[in-house]
């Protein structure tokens, strides 16, 4: 993302995977790169090597990419990584990379003004801005996937046809890579008591992958964070999946 622009309507879609003078099954170099950097912080390079070897990736590992890439290998490593490491790790793992992920945006696409300007805000114009935001620029982390997002008192964003999960069969939903990128970018831009969930996924079968950012669960969370909105937060966040 570039740039925080003004909500124009609570509910908002994204094309397949459209952007500009991108190809519609590409998908952006974090989902890879933020990925090698959280398999490495953990010590894994052997597993990220059979990893990268399996999903016919090898080179991306000494040659990170830094443009737009062909969503496929992307959702090889991606599944692969849930194949291969104990669930409990893979979700650590995918958990980092969406924080990694979430920080490089905030350190390079989104300008210091406008994450100043969104964090005066009250939390539910923060909310549909920041979701205004990241719609238009879906395309970077959707790829081919069709992307909508509703806001309200919260937040609904949809992948249908995630390329990240597609041809993936579970009994729970897996797509944590996302849920992490999105709270990781609400905790610090709308409010430190966000927390996203995955209620719905196309590996389980559902008609989309369904993320829901709740920033209004914790008993007057809304009324302690406006008196502090510009203190240092001081919960740690965490990426849920509903089961």
């Amino acid at each position: 993302m570039t740039q925080v622009r003004s909500p124009a309507t609570d509910g908002q879609t994204a094309g397949h995977g459209e952007g500009p003078d991108h190809p519609k099954a590409a998908i952006g170099p974090n989902a890879v790169l933020q990925l090698i950097q959280a398999l490495d912080a953990a010590g894994l390079q052997p597993a990220a090597a059979e990893i990268f070897d399996r999903a016919a990736a090898t080179e991306w590992l000494a040659h990170p990419p830094s443009a737009m890439v062909d969503e496929r290998p992307v959702a090889a490593i991606h599944q692969t990584v849930r194949k291969l490491l104990p669930p409990a790790q893979a979700t650590a793992i995918l958990e980092d990379a969406g924080r990694r992920t979430g920080d490089y945006i905030l350190a390079n696409r989104i300008p210091k003004f406008a994450q100043v300007v969104l964090k005066l805000m009250p939390a539910k114009i923060a909310a549909r801005m920041l979701t205004s935001a990241i719609s238009a620029h879906s395309w970077t982390f959707a790829g081919s996937g069709r992307f909508s997002a509703k806001a309200g008192k919260t937040v609904t964003f949809e992948i249908a046809n995630n390329p990240l999960c597609a041809g993936e069969h579970a009994d729970h939903q897996v797509c944590v890579w996302h849920a992490s990128v999105f709270q990781r970018l609400f905790c610090e831009l709308v409010s430190p008591y966000t927390r996203v969930s995955e209620t719905a996924c196309g590996a389980r079968g559902d008609a989309a992958c369904r993320f829901v950012a709740d920033w209004t669960t914790i008993p007057d969370a809304a009324n302690i964070y406006a008196k502090h909105r510009s203190g240092p937060i001081t919960s740690p966040s965490e990426t849920m999946s509903a089961h």
